[in-house]
C-alpha cells in the first residue's frame, strides 16, 4: 500500500471573508471548524502516515490553545506559513517524513471533501505520479475588458476548474519546487506542469468548492447534509432506503 502525507494550507489572510472575526478555516461550520472537516477525511486513512496544517505565524499560539484536544487526538503537526501559498506548502514539504511516497495538498478551506473522492485521486496519482480533483466547466465563459464589458466568449470544451486534493509523488513535487524560479503558482499542479510532467484530471462534483466569501460559507452549510455518505450496515440491508448521493 502506497503511503501519503497530507498538507493542509490554512495560512491565508481570508481578506474576502468576515465572520466571528476569525479566518474562514477556523470558523465553526455546523459544530466543527472548517479545517477540521477538511482534515478528518485524511487522518483516519490507513494510507496516510502524516498530516500537517500550515498556519500563519501570528495565529500559531491561538491555534494551539483553541484546538489542542483536536491536534492531540488527530496527531496533526503545525507548520508556520510563508508569505505566499507556495511558500507555505514548501515549508510543510520540508517536514514530510521520508516514508511518505506521495504528498497530497488539500485546501483547509474545502470542508466538503469526502472519502470517495479522496480514494479516486489517490489511486490516480499512484498510477500517473500526479493527479488532481477537478470539475468540468459548464457555464458560458466571458473574457472582459477593463471596463467590465465583454471582449469575447471563451470556448469551454476543454476547460476544467481545479480543486484539491492535488496529489504527487513526493520527489516529483520536490523537483517542481526546486525549479519554481519566478513563477508564482496558484496551485501545486502549475509547478508540476512547468516541469513538463502530465497531471491527471480526476472528475469531481463542483460541491467540493473552496470557501472564500461569506456566501460560500452559507452554501457550505446547506450542502453539508447532502454529501454522499459511506454505506452503513443498515444501508446494506435489502429493505433499507437508498442514501441520497450527489453526482
Amino acid at each position: 500500500m502506497a503511503k501519503f502525507a497530507v498538507i493542509l494550507p490554512a495560512a491565508g489572510k481570508s481578506s474576502r471573508f468576515t465572520l466571528q472575526k476569525r479566518k474562514k478555516t477556523f470558523v465553526d461550520l455546523k459544530g466543527r471548524a472548517v479545517w477540521l472537516r477538511a482534515a478528518e477525511q485524511f487522518v483516519n486513512r490507513d494510507d496516510v502516515v502524516q498530516t500537517l496544517i500550515v498556519v500563519s505565524p501570528e495565529d500559531i499560539e491561538w491555534f494551539k490553545e483553541k484546538f489542542a484536544p483536536n491536534m492531540a487526538f488527530m496527531n496533526i503537526e503545525i507548520v508556520a506559513g510563508g508569505a505566499e501559498r507556495a511558500d507555505s506548502v514548501r515549508n510543510a514539504l520540508a517536514r514530510v517524513r521520508p516514508e511518505a511516497e506521495f504528498v497530497a495538498v488539500h485546501d483547509a478551506a474545502r470542508p466538503l471533501i469526502v472519502a470517495e473522492w479522496v480514494d479516486r485521486v489517490f489511486r490516480a496519482a499512484e498510477q500517473s505520479g500526479a493527479a488532481i480533483l477537478a470539475s468540468r466547466i459548464t457555464s458560458t465563459l466571458k473574457r472582459a475588458r477593463s471596463d467590465n464589458t465583454i471582449e469575447t466568449t471563451v470556448p469551454r470544451d476543454a476547460l476544467w476548474a481545479a480543486q484539491t486534493p492535488q496529489v504527487f509523488r513526493r520527489q516529483l513535487l520536490l523537483d517542481a519546487y526546486a525549479k519554481q524560479g519566478t513563477l508564482h503558482p496558484t496551485d501545486e499542479a502549475q509547478l508540476v506542469e512547468q516541469l513538463g510532467h502530465p497531471v491527471t484530471l480526476v472528475e469531481c462534483p463542483q460541491v467540493n468548492f473552496k470557501i472564500t466569501t461569506f456566501d460560500d460559507f452559507r452554501l457550505a452549510e446547506a450542502a453539508l447534509d447532502a454529501l454522499p455518505r459511506p454505506k452503513t450496515l443498515r444501508a446494506l440491508h435489502p429493505f433499507a432506503d437508498e442514501e441520497p448521493r450527489m453526482i
